[in-house]
This record gives structure tokens, sequence and C-alpha cells, in this order.
């Protein structure tokens, strides 16, 4: 496994809607290789900007060949493949597999509040499951379960797994998983407001739900950090986060606001599916203005 082809900057996918609220072959394709041309290290693809909880199996199977058949082996690819069930989950990871994802991703399970063991046996039956690497993904906001020392050192037995997709708010996780893998994982910071602390703190690489709307800032911020030019870094995360507050503020999705921004930029990958709400009367005022803070902050980096 080369480790280097995991670092740098992993948008994390869109779903991609026709007219009709179904996944989209042309524009699934058009937006990862919308993506490529940016200078993108990778995607990760299925996670939760890609509305996966709100898809079925074969809905998510479709993003992930779309996906591959555009872009594979061109950048590295990362599946999530978080379900539910264990069954699906496994049936999601065998599917990546075999069109040639790079890395399997999954969160703990969800709804049901579980012990540390049976999320350790479902993280376990899914990269048993594959041959490829496995990436734990830590987001205790959305699934409840924030990954303790005691699990990460049970998951490290298994050789398979490579790193840490790490969403928590407090960067020193970043830091504690870090130590306690001996610096042997590749962490990757999940909050996009705090990219620039999360990298600072150890983190090699970035996945996150705002990065494919404004891309190019992510990429020079890892760039100001990979040159030790952190002051500069700093000024670009105070200019990403206005920008991510602009997109949370108005009553539609976040995503819909995003998808909204896309479209002004002539990549139109269609709107959300409920219930997430699209941006919808006054707030569509809005999206301009968001665009002309996100071409501002391009044009000054």
């Amino acid at each position: 496994m080369i480790v280097e082809k995991f670092k740098g900057i992993f948008p994390a996918f869109y779903a991609c809607y026709d007219e009709e609220g179904n996944i989209s072959e042309s524009r699934t394709k058009q937006f990862a290789n919308y993506l490529v041309s940016k200078g993108i290290q990778g995607l990760y693809v299925g996670g939760s900007s890609g509305e996966c909880i709100y898809q079925n199996l074969e809905e998510r199977k479709l993003t992930l060949r779309y996906v591959a058949e555009a872009v594979g082996h061109q950048i590295t690819l990362i599946a999530h493949v978080g379900a539910p069930s264990t069954r699906d989950s496994i049936e999601l990871a065998k599917y990546a597999e075999q069109l040639g994802y790079d890395a399997l991703s999954a969160i703990p399970p969800i709804y049901f509040v579980l012990p540390e063991d049976s999320i350790y046996h479902y993280w376990t039956d899914i990269l048993e499951s594959t041959n490829l690497p496995f990436i734990i993904y830590n987001i205790p906001q959305t699934t409840g379960y924030n990954l303790s020392i005691q699990l990460l050192n049970r998951m490290l037995q298994h050789g398979k797994v490579i790193g840490v997709k790490n969403s928590s708010m407090p960067v020193m996780d970043i830091e504690r998983f870090k130590t306690a893998s001996s610096n042997n994982l590749i962490l990757f910071n999940g909050p996009d407001e705090q990219f620039v602390a999360g990298r600072l703190m150890g983190a090699d690489s970035g996945i996150g739900g705002t990065y494919a709307v404004m891309v190019e800032l992510f990429l020079k911020a890892n760039e100001f950090i990979s040159s030790g030019d952190i002051a500069r870094a700093q000024q670009i995360q105070s200019d990403i986060n206005s920008i991510i507050i602009a997109l949370c503020s108005l009553n539609g999705s976040m995503y819909s606001a995003i998808k909204e921004v896309l479209k002004k930029n002539n990549m139109d990958i269609g709107s959300v599916r409920k219930p997430l709400q699209p941006v919808t009367g006054e707030d569509l005022q809005k999206i301009d203005e968001i665009k002309a803070m996100i071409d501002q902050a391009i044009a000054k980096y």
C-alpha cells in the first residue's frame, strides 16, 4: 500500500440527481471529472455529503460505479460503505472492490446505541470481506459514538486498518489518535472549519463536505501548510469559515446551497433529496452573494 496516495485533498462527493430526483449517470461522471480537473488527490464517495442515508443500496452502487468509470485510476478513490445493516455494508464493500476502489471506510452502526464490542465486530466484518485497506470514520455528532483509544487499538490489530477520518470537533482527537498508533495511521481531518488546525495537529489529509464548492481554497490552504506559511493558511481558513457560515445560514440544506452555487458555475448536479430541503424563495438571492464570496477568496490567493 502506497501511503502517499492517501495524502492531500479529498472532496466528499455529492449526490448527483436528474430532474426526477434519480441518480444521474451523466451528471455524476461530469462532476467527477470536474473535480479531477481542479487537481484533487482523491474522492470520498458515498458518505454523508453523498446523502447515503437517504438512498437505497442500488442507488449507492450506481454512484460508486459511475465515479469509478469516470475517473478510476486517475486519482485515489475511497468508498464509504457504512449502512444500517452489516449485510448491506459488506455488499457495498465487495462491490467497491470489484470496481477498483483503493480503500473502504464506514461510520459506526447508527440508530441503536450499541456497545463498543458490536462496533468492533461491525467494522471487522466489513474489513474482512475484502482485501482493501480500511479507514475508520469517526463522526460522533451524527452517530452518537466517539471513537475511543481502546477501540482504536483493538482495530489496529487488523493490519488492514490504515487510517481514521476524524470528524469530531476537538482537534486534540487527531493528535491522540496519531499518538496511539505511533504515527502509523493516516489521519484525515473531517471538520472543514478547522482544516488548518487539524493539519497542524497531525492530520495528513482532509476529507470535507464543502471542499467541492471551493476546492481551490482547500488546495491552497494545504499548500500553505506544506510550505510552512502558517499565517496565510490561517487567513484562508478564516475566509473558508465565513463561506461555510453563509452556506449554513439559509433555510434550505447546506448541500442545497452548495449545489445552487455549483449551478452558477455551470455544474448542475440537481438538488437534494428530502427530508433535506432545497433553497427556495428569497434565499436563492443569497446564492449570488455566496458565490461572490468564494470567487473573491479564490482570486485573493
